[in-house]
């Protein structure tokens, strides 16, 4: 493994970790899917932890899967770099045979903002990351919003969005496999307000930043992370000139 700085590092992390969970899907195969989502869950989380323990030990960890203590950790909230990861975003998706709408999120948070981050794509081949942000794609003038949303559970408000600006709605997997497609050109925006955690948005939000995408919380208030909560419900990132559009809808929708 190559080790450089902060980007490559996260790049170099993500990607191996998805390599992992590759040959760990093509070793069990789809016939147990929940016992697949939890050894990819630990197998992963296991990786990304003990390779940070070893290459950045003064950095604090918060991760999806770790305990409710280790997330509460005083330390953390102290601690001036915390990295951020989801050791596998999109276990539904990773347990069904042929989808690639899943991710390996892994981002620095350095003194209240976000420094570094990597979203790997594992199953599409390719690694998003700061250390050379994609360039985002051309608008399409006068077609259809398309707006990435939950293939399971798109959150009423997002449908109605869609009405109102005149888009139309993509469903997908993880969180970071929409995001990914707002800076790969598949969709526009990604809108959700159904629930999230800091590691469901910290490596895809530090990607999309960097590449110049507009990343807020639905209200157009900054993404903040290393909170001692969590929870981080709601994100928006779109292109950056359908920003206003779009958060002017969300305004009309709340009032």
């Amino acid at each position: 493994m190559t080790i450089r700085d902060d980007h490559a590092l996260a790049a170099d992390l993500a990607t191996e970790a998805g390599e992992r969970l590759l040959a760990l899907r093509a070793e069990r195969g789809f016939d147990d899917p929940r016992a697949l989502k939890d050894a990819g869950d630990q197998s992963a989380h296991r990786f990304l932890t003990e390779a940070l323990a070893r290459l950045r030990p003064s950095d604090a960890i918060l991760s999806e899967e770790a305990t409710r203590e280790e997330r509460m950790d005083p330390r953390r909230l102290a601690a001036d770099r915390v990295w951020i990861v989801d050791p596998l975003d999109g276990t539904r998706e990773y347990a069904e045979e042929g989808r690639s709408d899943w991710a390996v999120h892994v981002a620095l948070w350095e003194r209240g903002a976000l420094a570094a981050g990597a979203v790997a794509l594992p199953a599409q081949g390719r690694t998003l990351t700061t250390a050379d942000p994609p360039v985002l794609p051309a608008a399409r003038p006068g077609a259809r919003i398309r707006i990435a949303a939950s293939r399971t559970r798109p959150p009423e408000f997002v449908q109605k969005l869609a009405y109102l600006v005149g888009g139309d709605l993509v469903p997908m997997g993880s969180a970071g496999a929409k995001i990914s497609a707002v800076l790969t050109g598949e969709v526009e925006a990604y809108v959700h307000a159904g629930g999230q955690y800091e590691w469901d948005s910290a490596a895809p939000a530090a990607v999309a930043l960097a590449a110049g995408a507009h990343a807020s919380r639905i209200d157009g208030s900054p993404l903040t992370y290393n909170q001692a909560d969590p929870s981080l419900p709601d994100i928006l990132v779109s292109l950056p000139d359908l920003a206003g559009t779009l958060l002017a809808g969300i305004r009309d929708l709340h009032r």
